[in-house]
């Protein structure tokens, strides 16, 4: 066998709210998008809002009592990514999702760059303990509206990255790198509005990655991609992933 033929091309995927609405969870920014519906649910999730009005605390909390994420199930469209990368096929997925979803469906964590976090953890915002999101929300069902740090009492906060707040710069670093360096970069679910997650698409393509793009409405990044792929994500994610798994 020859080395061309032995070659397995590094793909990166970035994945954005579209992959998940098979398994239930709204996106935000789409025409149906929570963003749109309910502009005040905004609030919820911005930083300087929750910390300083704890009314915003007690509505967010309550606001993830009934959130959908962490029931949620992967779909065909996650167990594709782990057929392709039990392959053999080099993946990296750099997710704008915080459902964990990439993982619950059996891609190895460290293959996994949560670029805002993750919403199956709380971390204190004074001496950053880390615990279970559904230990704090089981508190806040017993009867605390705003539940503290166990540790030090200070305001507990979703392991997500809120607005007003930046990313991590470490993980941001890792995904510009395996942006750079990959030879396949699927954009998929995401508007690649929000920067500087959009950004990375552009990255890949100047560093000469085949780049492609899954998403029912149009991007920014369109016009340079290699392939647009209008389909509906759970159809249209397992036939390309097979088929680069096959060597096409």
């Amino acid at each position: 066998m020859s080395s061309e033929t032995q070659h397995r091309p590094l793909v990166a995927i970035l994945s954005g709210a579209g992959i998940s609405t098979d398994s239930g969870i709204p996106d935000y920014r789409g025409p149906q998008g929570l963003w749109r519906q309910d502009p005040e649910a905004e609030k919820l999730v911005t930083y300087d809002y929750y910390m300083t009005d704890p009314e915003i605390r007690r509505r967010s909390w309550q606001m993830r009592r009934g959130s959908k994420a962490l029931h949620a199930r992967p779909n065909g469209a996650h167990e594709a990514v782990v057929r392709l990368e039990r392959s053999g096929v080099p993946v990296r997925v750099i997710t704008q999702n915080v459902d964990g979803l990439h993982q619950l469906a059996g891609l190895p964590a460290r293959k996994v760059l949560e670029l805002h976090g993750t919403a199956r953890v709380v971390q204190c915002t004074v001496c950053h303990a880390r615990s279970a999101m559904t230990d704090a929300l089981e508190r806040v069902e017993s009867g605390d509206p705003d539940p503290a740090c166990e540790e030090c009492g200070g305001i507990l906060k979703s392991a997500t990255v809120m607005f007003g707040q930046s990313l991590d710069p470490e993980v941001l670093t890792e995904a510009v790198a395996v942006a750079r360096a990959c030879e396949i970069f699927i954009a998929v679910g995401t508007s690649l509005q929000v920067q500087p997650a959009a950004s990375l698409a552009g990255m890949a393509a100047e560093s000469g990655a085949r780049l492609i793009i899954v998403n029912a409405e149009p991007t920014p990044y369109d016009e340079i991609a290699d392939e647009v792929v209008r389909d509906p994500i759970g159809e249209a994610l397992p036939a390309l992933l097979d088929r680069i798994a096959a060597g096409g």
